[in-house]
């Protein structure tokens, strides 16, 4: 059956339970015909706490079948207070999660790795009841969040971490059977440093560490940043090249230009793809989300790939297009200010494509209610050279986050856009880098939504829009114990 939920801001095509909290995406694999997909998961409110896994299957990344929870904590067990962040390998008929081990009576900063394995195809998983590794490095701060797959004859495991100097680092494991690993060293380490040419910093450690090995070319290893006393930050990468078990990378990028994405796991899909989900967690106040029951949501799968100029480039996966429905927008044309050109009306969730042709600062606006007081701005700052997204007046409730946002943008060729909003949350694709923006918003106003081109007065914006209908994923019923 199609989720179709009753709350305004509940998103319909971006995967997620239909009710408590979940955040980051974890165990992300294809097996057996199927791409598995779990998440943190409190199966008991809409806070974090009591963090299990959850867990999606889909032959198709269009419908989804929700499978028994997949971890749980085991009372006095290594994981007696939360199965946290991991990943998934599939070897043979085996589902092995790897995942950190949280107890109370350790340092929270320092849960270290255990694992579970499954031979059901992912229906049930079985707990080691041990850690999988039982001593840390010497120095480290902060330990947690392993990363596996396998290269060649061997299986590697990074771990996010951070050191008593105040560099932030990855760590390396290598093992020929799953079972033994042994320490290589620091795969990477930093200390905090300028991204993408912002002040924000890459923090005094790494979560969630994921690596896109080469292919042809360049590879990445992808990181969330983490500090005292912020916590989570933002999501960052370094482009490089492997030499002795040490990565050697560049300056630091941005993985996603958007503040409302963080904990990002890779797949390796078929056909050679790697596919990326993040976390997009809540930017309203909490009481909010605790009222309505339910927090977080997964971004769309995203193809992901180090382009030819050594550049992270993102798209949505290819199956999602089957999710257009009515091609409600087709607009074609030039203005050139003050009066902005309607472009049409669109529903709450939609896909559109734009090429935006500017000869000054322009803009796409999306207004949610009838006076135009309510909207979410995507406009291009020539001068800069970058496109903004500003949410300042996104909503008429002061319970939602408003912040503006960039990302770098050449403005001396055309500019081509895929933005995927639904609902709450809004994907902005820079196709003509392979950049992405992601953030959230809840407006108020009821439909229709109505599209605008606007520019300068005297200053020509050509345009070309299309926008379909999205349609909701199709999510099947439970299978008993589901989340």
């Amino acid at each position: 059956m199609s989720t179709t939920p009753r709350d305004p801001h509940h998103p319909v095509a971006h995967l997620r339970p239909p009710r408590n909290w979940i955040n980051d995406p974890n165990g992300l694999v294809f097996h057996d015909g199927h791409f598995h997909v779990s998440y943190q998961y409190n199966p008991y409110g809409a806070t974090h706490a009591n963090m299990h896994w959850g867990h999606f299957r889909s032959p198709d990344l269009l419908t989804w079948e929700p499978l028994p929870i997949a971890l749980s904590p085991t009372p006095g067990g290594v994981d007696a207070d939360g199965c946290f962040s991991g990943n998934a390998v599939s070897e043979g008929d085996r589902l092995i999660a790897f995942y950190s081990a949280h107890r109370e009576d350790r340092s929270p900063q320092h849960q270290p790795v255990t694992c579970a394995v499954s031979h059901d195809d992912g229906r049930t998983f079985r707990p080691r009841g041990e850690l999988l590794i039982t001593e840390l490095p010497d120095g480290c701060t902060m330990y947690r969040d392993p990363y596996v797959w396998q290269e060649d004859d061997a299986w590697r495991m990074l771990v996010g971490a951070a050191l008593a100097d105040g560099r932030a680092t990855v760590l390396l494991y290598e093992s020929p059977d799953l079972e033994n690993w042994n320490y290589r060293g620091p795969f990477a380490t930093r200390h905090p440093e300028p991204i993408g040419g912002t002040e924000q910093l890459t923090g005094e450690g790494w979560e969630c560490p994921q690596y896109l090995p080469a292919a042809g070319g360049l590879s990445a290893l992808i990181f969330s940043t983490w500090s005292e006393p912020t916590g989570p930050m933002r999501v960052a990468a370094l482009i490089g090249e492997e030499y002795d078990d040490q990565f050697k990378g560049g300056s630091p990028v941005w993985v996603d230009h958007g503040p409302d994405c963080y904990a990002p796991a890779l797949m390796r899909a078929p056909g050679g793809r790697w596919l990326l989900w993040g976390w997009s967690w809540e930017a309203r106040d909490e009481s909010w989300a605790i009222k309505d029951g339910w927090a977080g949501v997964l971004t769309l799968p995203r193809e992901i790939y180090v382009d030819d100029d050594s550049m992270l480039h993102q798209q949505p996966a290819a199956e999602l297009l089957a999710l257009r429905g009515e091609h409600t927008v087709h607009a074609t044309g030039e203005t050139h200010g003050p009066q902005p050109a309607d472009l049409g009306s669109v529903g709450r969730a939609f896909d559109l494509t734009a090429r935006l042709e500017p000869t000054a600062d322009a803009a796409l606006r999306l207004l949610t209610d009838p006076d135009g007081s309510e909207y979410l701005d995507i406009r291009l700052d020539t001068e800069a050279g970058e496109l903004v997204v500003d949410r300042e007046h996104a909503s008429l409730d002061t319970r939602a986050h408003g912040g503006s946002y960039r990302m770098p943008c050449p403005t001396d060729r055309p500019v081509d856009l895929r933005v995927v909003v639904d609902h709450s949350i809004a994907e902005i694709f820079l196709t003509t880098t392979g950049q992405v923006l992601t953030l959230r918003f809840y407006p108020t106003g009821h439909g229709p939504w109505r599209l605008q081109a606007r520019t300068a007065p005297g200053m020509r914006l050509g345009y070309a829009i299309d926008a379909w209908e999205l349609h909701p994923l199709v999510i099947k019923v439970p299978s008993t114990g589901a989340a």
